[in-house]
C-alpha cells in the first residue's frame, strides 16, 4: 500500500500533494482499487473516537448478547 492513498484519504495532503496524488490516481490501478478498500476509514474511525468507552467488567464484545 502506498502512504499517499491513506493520507489522501484521511486528508492530510497538503494541496500540491493531493493534486499530485489526484495525477497519479488516474493512472495507477493498484491505488484506485486501495482507495477504494480505505474509502470508509474515516467514517469508521470517528465511530470508534465516539464509541463508548469498555470498563474492565464488560465482557469482550464477542462474548456479549
Amino acid at each position: 500500500m502506498h502512504d499517499e492513498v491513506a493520507a489522501y484519504v484521511l486528508g492530510v495532503l497538503d494541496e500540491d500533494e493531493h493534486e499530485a496524488f489526484e495525477r497519479h490516481l488516474d493512472t495507477c490501478e493498484r491505488c484506485q482499487a486501495e482507495l477504494i478498500e480505505l474509502a470508509e476509514l474515516p467514517e469508521e474511525l470517528d465511530e470508534l473516537k465516539n464509541a463508548p468507552a469498555a470498563s474492565e467488567d464488560d465482557p469482550p464484545r464477542s462474548m456479549s448478547r
